[in-house]
């Protein structure tokens, strides 16, 4: 599994009303109509699939699946 996959397949698990062809790299999270509550169970659900452990704290400034992915990568 990659990592933008990870990624994907949470915030479909967590938003199911999010439409699986809009979520590409550069989309906001916003745009796709998460909160921040939101947000973070994607981040979350991401590092379970992952198997690894970030700060949640790191995600702060994080509100797009790029930077979410490339986060996550640094860790992988």
């Amino acid at each position: 599994m990659t990592v933008f996959d990870a990624v994907k397949d949470s915030l479909i698990e967590v938003v199911p009303e999010v439409d699986p062809e809009q979520v590409t790299a550069g989309r906001s999270l916003a745009d796709l109509g998460c909160t921040s509550i939101d947000r973070a169970e994607v981040v979350t659900l991401a590092m379970e699939r992952l198997g690894i452990v970030v700060p949640i704290g790191e995600f702060r400034d994080v509100n797009n699946i790029d930077a979410i992915v490339d986060l996550l990568r640094k860790h992988v």
